[in-house]
């Protein structure tokens, strides 16, 4: 595995899935999300600081769709950082069973300040950006 990537194991649950026993389309971006979330905890960080004065809101989102997921099945999320700047950060996802891709897909989160309000885009500090760094492409 490069040292750029994440990946986050997970099993598909009856609640995922449509009338048609495949993964409704909006499961595969929580799935992207929960694996965003278990980077940062990867990384020593949390996405959510207990101060709750800095957040990330997730600003553009892009999937493409391969081949179905279907209840009990297990796949990964690889995750890994396609670019960061000093307000955002791109992530990329594969979610694949096995040797198939399910999904590819990017998302995007600002960093924002919360308080006080309104919510205005702030830089991401700097002890987040250098525990993220090992997962950044090459």
């Amino acid at each position: 595995m490069p040292l750029s990537e994440y990946r986050y194991q997970r099993r598909v649950q009856f609640a995922d899935t449509d009338l048609a026993g495949v993964v409704h389309f909006s499961w595969i971006v929580k799935y992207m999300e929960e694996a965003e979330h278990a980077l940062w905890r990867g990384a020593g960080l949390t996405i959510s600081p207990a101060d709750g004065v800095v957040s990330y809101p997730r600003v553009a989102l892009s999937v493409d769709f391969k081949a179905p997921l279907h209840f009990e099945e297990e796949f990964e999320v690889h995750v890994r950082i396609a670019s960061m700047s000093r307000r955002a950060i791109t992530y990329a996802h594969t979610i694949r069973r096995g040797e198939t891709v399910i999904a590819t897909g990017t998302m995007t989160a600002a960093c924002v300040r919360k308080v006080p309000p309104p919510m205005k885009s702030t830089e991401i500090p700097p002890e987040v950006l250098d525990r993220l760094q090992p997962y950044r492409e090459p």
